[in-house]
């Protein structure tokens, strides 16, 4: 059975834990990296929608990598970028419509959620369960 990040946002209370759990997860140099995950306001009274790459079947960003530094994980099913390969163009960046391919410019890195390597920190330490990673069928995905 496939494993799904499941976001349920309204259980989310916008405390932005998500945020800083990924980002000290992603510390580059002994300093906390850009989060990968953020939660937006949804434009009503509490209501907040936390945003993180959904891992597209047929993913723009990798599309746009000239370079294929971006490539899906077959064991955790994630998308995943390989800085070493990645040019900094941006074209990820510019092709992703959800915006979950980030600049992180204070380490000049380009940066996508690549699920944790199979274990999303963010939804341990989410409080409401509003981000939940397991396994899932296409009936409970219908439902979720």
């Amino acid at each position: 059975m496939p494993f799904r990040f499941i976001v349920t946002p309204r259980l989310c209370t916008g405390c932005r834990t998500c945020e800083l759990a990924c980002s000290f997860t992603h510390a580059v140099n002994g300093k906390p990296g850009l989060s990968r995950i953020y939660p937006i306001d949804g434009g009503f009274k509490d209501l907040y929608v936390p945003v993180t790459c959904l891992q597209c079947e047929d993913a723009a960003c990798v599309k746009s990598c000239l370079v294929n530094a971006i490539t899906r994980n077959e064991e955790t099913g994630a998308l995943e970028l390989n800085a070493e390969k990645c040019v900094k163009c941006m074209a990820c960046v510019a092709a992703c419509p959800f915006g979950c391919a980030l600049i992180d410019t204070k380490n000049n890195l380009v940066v996508k959620c690549d699920n944790c390597g199979g274990d999303p920190v963010c939804a341990h330490f989410c409080p409401t369960k509003a981000l939940e990673y397991r396994e899932v069928t296409d009936k409970k995905l219908k439902s979720a």
